[in-house]
């Protein structure tokens, strides 16, 4: 495999950590509907006289953000909350040109299999679906009365760019351990490493939904919640119909998001313990699962980078949500889902059951 591949798809994967990082502050300078207009070609160019300036500020003044947020915006002040939705814009725009040129490359120099060029395709597919979901967002918001983007489109702004930065960082990993015979793992913790992917992708979700409706402004006291761990029942489903609270109600939103937090630290945890114990098995250490493999370092790591992510989220909560504190608690969550990402991938298929009585480990390890 072309050395040039792996490169590609790891700045491709820090390319949508960029993005991630710019498109939280546009979110929370409230630059994110200072464009109003969705041009795919032609909105790569900026205002380029007073004039232009003059008319991309009255299409904005349109909107009812500029009516009942800010009113008595000047110009200069429009122009430094249009810069970073621009500039969100023409980052996406390049990731997007970024991949399909090295999609198309490796296409015309034949150095894809045919598997992982539909492997890639889908990839680009996932990645344009993700720049229309970006404006139907932005499009949300621009309705008559609103002043902000609708949370749930929000959360699958930030889904969509998640999933293919999994589907990037975990081919990226894949590809590197093409050819190399790894050591069986602990088949419970092949199983745990998976599920947690799964639970933060679901947490990246119920953030999202935090962030935009403005849930961590509700309550910013911790542990409790104004003086209470778990709200009464009245609060947590106080909005009809019930199927709506987990969107709607603000009580419940920044409620579940607390007590998945502490859910996806015990798994973190536990997923660390049950890898750094396998290295202590004479038959597992034997078949490769020690304290310094890649593994068991990256289970280290993951357990490590979750409880700090859940120390900075307190911190932003107590603070109210300040800008530096937020920016770092949305950054910080995608390093927490490459590195889960990737030790999902080394542990598949190369799981092991716990070690028999008695006969060789061998025989339960499972080789490429």
């Amino acid at each position: 495999m072309p050395g040039w591949i792996a490169f590609w798809l790891w700045a491709t994967a820090a390319l949508v950590i960029l993005m991630v990082a710019v498109g939280g502050v546009t979110r929370l300078t409230g630059s994110g509907l200072s464009i109003t207009q969705w041009r795919p070609i032609s909105g790569a160019w900026p205002p380029l006289s007073h004039t232009d300036w003059v008319a991309e500020f009255a299409r904005y003044r349109e909107s009812s953000q500029a009516k009942l947020v800010n009113t008595g915006m000047s110009l200069e002040e429009f122009k430094q909350i249009f810069w970073w939705e621009w500039g969100h814009r023409q980052l996406g725009r390049f990731i997007g040109l970024f991949f399909a040129a090295g999609f198309l490359f490796g296409l015309a120099a034949r150095q894809f299999s045919w598997r992982l060029g539909l492997t890639l395709a889908g990839m680009g597919l996932l990645l344009g679906v993700q720049g229309g979901i970006g404006w139907i967002m932005v499009a949300s918001g621009l309705k008559s009365g609103m002043t902000a983007v609708e949370p749930l489109d929000l959360a699958a702004h930030l889904l969509f760019a998640s999933l293919f930065l999994v589907t990037v960082v975990a081919l990226a990993t894949a590809l590197g351990e093409d050819g190399r015979i790894r050591p069986g793992v602990p088949a419970p913790a092949a199983r745990l490493s998976k599920l947690i992917l799964g639970v933060i992708l679901l947490q990246l979700v119920l953030g999202a939904l935090v962030a935009g409706s403005h849930a961590g402004l509700l309550y910013n006291t911790w542990p409790d919640m104004d003086g209470r761990f778990v709200p009464p029942l009245r609060e947590l489903l106080a909005v009809a119909p019930w199927w709506a609270n987990p969107f709607e109600n603000l009580t419940l939103i920044q409620f579940d998001h607390r007590m998945l937090a502490y859910g996806v630290l015990v798994l973190a945890l536990g997923n660390a313990i049950i890898w750094w114990r396998a290295a202590e098995h004479p038959s597992l250490s034997a078949a490769g699962a020690s304290r310094q493999s890649a593994p068991t370092r990256l289970a280290l790591l993951l357990a490590g980078l979750v409880m700090a992510q859940v120390a900075l989220g307190i911190a932003t909560l107590l603070h109210a949500v300040p800008l530096g504190l937020a920016l770092a608690h949305q950054l910080l969550a995608m390093f927490v889902l490459v590195a889960a990402t990737r030790l999902a991938v080394l542990s598949r298929e190369r799981a092991v059951a716990a070690p028999a009585a008695s006969g060789p480990l061998a025989a339960h390890v499972a080789t490429r």
